[in-house]
């Protein structure tokens, strides 16, 4: 109780044929082997270090008068 025999695992595959079709199957498996790889490389794309570009060199900003004369 609780595993599957193969007879089981013959009849499930049957009914997904059935229910998908032949042609189906395949291009699913190959939409999902599309997003791994898909996945992988943005994977790869943020552990790879950015290049360093030079400081910018600006002005020091002067603190601004907050308070209103009136």
């Amino acid at each position: 109780m609780g595993s599957f025999s193969l007879f089981h695992w013959i009849v499930v595959l049957a009914a997904v044929m059935l229910l998908f079709g032949t042609k189906r199957i395949p291009q699913a498996m190959g939409d999902i082997a599309r997003g791994m790889k898909q996945f992988r490389s943005g994977l790869r794309e943020e552990e790879t270090p950015e290049v360093a570009t030079a400081p910018v060199n600006r002005a020091p900003e002067l603190p601004r008068d907050t308070v209103s004369r009136g």
